[in-house]
C-alpha cells in the first residue's frame, strides 16, 4: 500500500505560519506616541495622559484619564471649562516643582519664577506591561542662571484590576554650587484635582464662601478631609464623584525617600502634594529653616512616588494595601 504524501499537509502549515508572520504585531498594553510638543499615551488603546513638555513653565501630564475614561484633573489654565474656578494658574495637571530652590521660586508662573526647562528625552518605550518615559530638563532662574538639572522618569502600567498606576521618580543635580531647597510650603509632588472631587465646591457666583463638597481626603495614619493639610504620613488619598462615579487618587511615598513620610500640602478646593521641605510652615514653627535641605556641589538626591487612580473611596479601592505591596515592592526593588 503506497503512503501518503505528507507534502500537502507540510506546505499548508508553511503557508498557515507564513500568513500567521504577516499578520499585525499585537498592540502594546502601553504605547508611548511622541509628538513635537509632547508624549501621548495610551493604555489599552484608551488615552491616559499627556506629557506635554516644549514652550510650557515646567513639564507636566494632562490630561489624567482614570478608571473608565473619566477625567480626574481640573482643565484650567490648559483649557477653559464651565464650571471651574480659574485660581492658582500654576496647578498644571501632575507635575514636579518647589517655591524655593537657591532662592529662585519655580512652583508659581510669574515673571519673576524660574522654568523647568526640557533637555531632551533618554528613554521613549512602549510595552506589553509598563511604558517608560526618560527626560532631562534645565531649571533656569530669571536671569538665566542654571540652578540644577534632573532626570524624570515615568513608568506607566498597563490596566491592573484595581486602577491604573504611574511611577515617577525624579534625581536633581547639584551643579558647581550647593543645592538648596528652601522651608516652603508650596511644593512639590503634585497633582490638581478634577472640580467636583474636591472637598469644598467650586464657590457660586455672588457667594461669600464655597458650600461644602462631595470630596474627600484620607491619610495612612486616620486622619481626613481638613485635618490633613500639613500632617506626616506614607500615603494619602483624595477621591470624590466624577461623571456620576466615585473616583479617587492616591499617592504612595517611596520609602527611601528623604524624610519619609512627608508632609501633605493637600487642600480643600483640589491642590494634591506631597512636600519634604515645607516642615516649619506644616508644624507652625518658629525655626524658618527647619525643613530647608542641602545637597552638596556635585551631589544628587532622588524621590519616588506611585499615583495609584482608582474607581471608588479609599476603602473599596483597598488603598491601604495597595501601598502595602508598593511599599513590599519597593524595599526589593534595586534603588
Amino acid at each position: 500500500m503506497r503512503t501518503p504524501s505528507l507534502l500537502p499537509f507540510t506546505l499548508a502549515a508553511v503557508l498557515c505560519g507564513g500568513i500567521a508572520s504577516l499578520a499585525a504585531p499585537e498592540e502594546p498594553g502601553v504605547k508611548l506616541t511622541q509628538r513635537p510638543d509632547r508624549v501621548l499615551v495610551e493604555i489599552g488603546g484608551k488615552p491616559f495622559t499627556e506629557y506635554c513638555f516644549s514652550n510650557v513653565p515646567k513639564p507636566f501630564c494632562y490630561p489624567i484619564h482614570g478608571p473608565g475614561g473619566v477625567g480626574l484633573t481640573r482643565d484650567w489654565p490648559m483649557r477653559e471649562t464651565p464650571g471651574e474656578e480659574r485660581d492658582h494658574p500654576h496647578h498644571r495637571g501632575l507635575w514636579f516643582t518647589h517655591g524655593d530652590v537657591n532662592g529662585v521660586d519655580f512652583w508659581s508662573e510669574t515673571a519673576k519664577a524660574g522654568k523647568v526647562v526640557h533637555d531632551g528625552f533618554l528613554e521613549v518605550t512602549s510595552g506589553r506591561d509598563t511604558g517608560v518615559l526618560r527626560a532631562r530638563n534645565k531649571w533656569i532662574a530669571p536671569d538665566g542662571r542654571l540652578i540644577c538639572t534632573d532626570e524624570q522618569t515615568l513608568r506607566f502600567h498597563a490596566d491592573a484590576a484595581e486602577g491604573r498606576r504611574l511611577d515617577f521618580e525624579i534625581t536633581l543635580h547639584a551643579g558647581a554650587e550647593p543645592l538648596v531647597f528652601g522651608d516652603t510650603k508650596e511644593g512639590t509632588m503634585a497633582i490638581r484635582v478634577a472640580e467636583t472631587m474636591r472637598l469644598t465646591a467650586v464657590k457660586p457666583p455672588g457667594a461669600s464662601k464655597a458650600p461644602p463638597g462631595a470630596g474627600h481626603i484620607l491619610l495612612a495614619t486616620g486622619a481626613r478631609d481638613n485635618e490633613t493639610w500639613g500632617k506626616r504620613s506614607p500615603w494619602c488619598d483624595y477621591s470624590g464623584p466624577v461623571g456620576g462615579q466615585t473616583v479617587g487618587i492616591a499617592i504612595f511615598e517611596h520609602p527611601a525617600n528623604p524624610r519619609f513620610p512627608t508632609w501633605w500640602h493637600v487642600r480643600d478646593y483640589g491642590l494634591f502634594a506631597a512636600n519634604p521641605f515645607g516642615q516649619h510652615d506644616f508644624e507652625k514653627l518658629s525655626d524658618k529653616e527647619a525643613g530647608k535641605r542641602v545637597v552638596p556641589a556635585g551631589g544628587q538626591v532622588t524621590f519616588r512616588y506611585r499615583f495609584y487612580f482608582h474607581a471608588g473611596d479609599a476603602a473599596q479601592a483597598k488603598v491601604a494595601e495597595r501601598f502595602e505591596e508598593y511599599r513590599a515592592s519597593a524595599a526589593v526593588a534595586p534603588r
